[in-house]
Formats: structure tokens, sequence, C-alpha cells
């Protein structure tokens, strides 16, 4: 019997007119354990706080929580967030996601900093029914988000003034990784790159597993930003990402970088040699991929 089942069966033996003591011994409780007086916990604070942060990030667990108090200057421990955050009932239920077969896994990964960019679109409203086309640029190493850009419309030649601006404050990716849009397969487009000495590499149409960085960047700009913003137009939606992209890389942790923010992985990260390993291609070298994976990029005549 467990301590609490005996504290039970300790409980009716006193309501039977039996003495405490002699209910103690006869069930096997100490009386130390009967007479003990549970002490209210000193964490009110704490937990409303956590409660707080938990209407803020509806769709993050008690991990995520634990290192967002973490940096607020918390000293706690994860079992106690855990146990809090379990008697406050805020568990999240995993969503069932139907597993895809891919085949193939990504052939290039990245190695280092400003080894692979990845770009791509993802869709929203205004309130007033208009489209909005947000083009995301990400870092595939640090986990970065680069750029974030709200428009009702892209060209092809917007997509290289986005480059041109993250490229200027911070250098030229060795790759960049997309899917087979227009607007990144156009001829000024492939020639700019190319002029750039940058690399491009995309997926198969109709494999978006291939491009992965970008689509789990995806989901997490749409539970934490697009699901809970109201856009009255392109350009306050815009102010609203600028202040989310800050958020994701300086406050955000990331599971994947052991719950570190992407800035702070950049940091470290780039405190390691800048070049890939012996035998791997440099960021000037295009490489072309086996049969099967990757198509190279064409410029079209």
């Amino acid at each position: 019997m467990t301590p609490t089942e005996k504290r039970a069966v300790v409980r009716e033996l006193v309501t039977a007119r039996v003495k405490p003591e002699r209910a103690c011994f006869l069930v096997g409780l100490p009386k130390s354990t009967w007479y003990y007086q549970t002490k209210p916990r000193q964490d009110d604070e704490l937990r409303q706080r956590i409660r707080e942060l938990a209407l803020l990030h509806p769709r993050r667990g008690y991990r995520f929580i634990h290192a967002l108090l973490l940096q607020e200057g918390h000293h706690l421990n994860r079992k106690k967030v855990r146990r809090l955050w379990r008697e406050e009932a805020l568990t999240v239920g995993i969503p069932v996601r139907r597993k895809i077969r891919t085949g193939t896994s990504i052939p290039m990964q990245s190695e280092f900093p400003d080894h692979v960019w990845t770009y791509d679109f993802i869709f929203d409203q205004t309130l007033g029914g208009g489209t909005l086309k947000i083009l995301t640029l990400t870092d595939e190493f640090t986990r970065q988000s680069l750029a974030l850009r709200a428009r009702e419309s892209f060209t092809s030649m917007d997509v290289k003034d986005v480059l041109h601006e993250v490229i200027a404050q911070r250098g030229a990716p060795g790759f960049i990784r997309s899917d087979n849009g227009p607007e990144f397969i156009a001829r000024d487009l492939g020639i700019w790159l190319a002029l750039q000495d940058i690399g491009t590499r995309f997926i198969h149409p109709g494999k978006p597993w291939q491009n992965g960085f970008a689509e789990s960047f995806h989901s997490r700009l749409r539970e934490e930003c697009l699901n809970q913003e109201v856009f009255y137009s392109a350009r306050h939606a815009q102010v609203v990402l600028d202040g989310y992209r800050e958020f994701f890389n300086a406050r955000r942790p990331h599971s994947s970088l052991g719950y570190r923010t992407p800035d702070q992985f950049a940091e470290q990260a780039r405190g390691r040699p800048a070049d890939p390993p012996c035998g791997q291609p440099t960021a000037n070298v295009a490489v072309s991929p086996s049969p099967g994976q990757e198509m190279e990029a064409t410029v079209v005549p």
C-alpha cells in the first residue's frame, strides 16, 4: 500500500473511534506521516507568470516556458516547471500528423553559418480580405530568420532586392535552397545569383519536405504569429513581422539548438572554423547532386 492509501485507512479507523496511534500501528503508517501538515508553497507569482507565458505561447510546452523563465532570471529546474504546468492543467496536446514516405532525404546539409540559406513564401490575408504574400529567408544552420517581408505580391526583382539587402549586411551564402516558383527561377534572378557566385538548389516539384527548414519555420510563424494577429494592411503586417523576427532570433529558445536562441547559437558557431570539413565542397564550388536528388539551377535563355 502507498502512504496515501495507508493514510486513508487510518482516517477510517479514527472515524471508527480508534486512537490515531493505535490505527497507525495497525496499518504500519509512521505517526509523523499521519500528523504531518503540508505547507503552502510560495509560488503564486511563478504560477501567474507561467500562465501569462502559456497565453502568449499557446502551442508551446513546459520545456519552452522553462527556457523563457531562465531568460527572465528565474533560478529553477525544469521539474518544478513541469509540476506547476500539470497542476495548472496547461498540458498541450500533441497533434497527430500523417507521416509521409519521402523516399529520399535532403542531399546537402548545412554545415556552418551562411552555408545554405532557404527561402519560400507563406500566404495570409488582411482583415479586408486582401492577399498577403510573405517572403521568408532562413539560415538552415543557425535557424536565424534573415528576412520577413510582407507585400501584396512579389516579383523576381523584389526577391533580388531582399537578397541584395541581406547579403550587404552579412555576406553571401554558399547556396540558396528553394522550390521551383516563378519568382525563384526567373532569368534575371538566376543571372544575378551566378554573378554573386551563389549556388542554387531547387527541390523536386510536389516534395516540400526537401525544403524542411523553411516548412518548419512556416509552421512556427503560422502558430505563433499569423494565427494570433489581425492584419489591417501589408504595412501593418510588416510591423508585426519585424517584431516577431526580433523575438524569434533573440529571445525564442529553439529545441533543436539545446533551447538556445538562434542568435546565441550563431555567436557560438562562428567561433568555430568557417571552412567545411576536409573533403566537403566549399561555398564557392558548385556541386552537382546525384540523380534522383535535387535539380541544378538552370538559367532560361
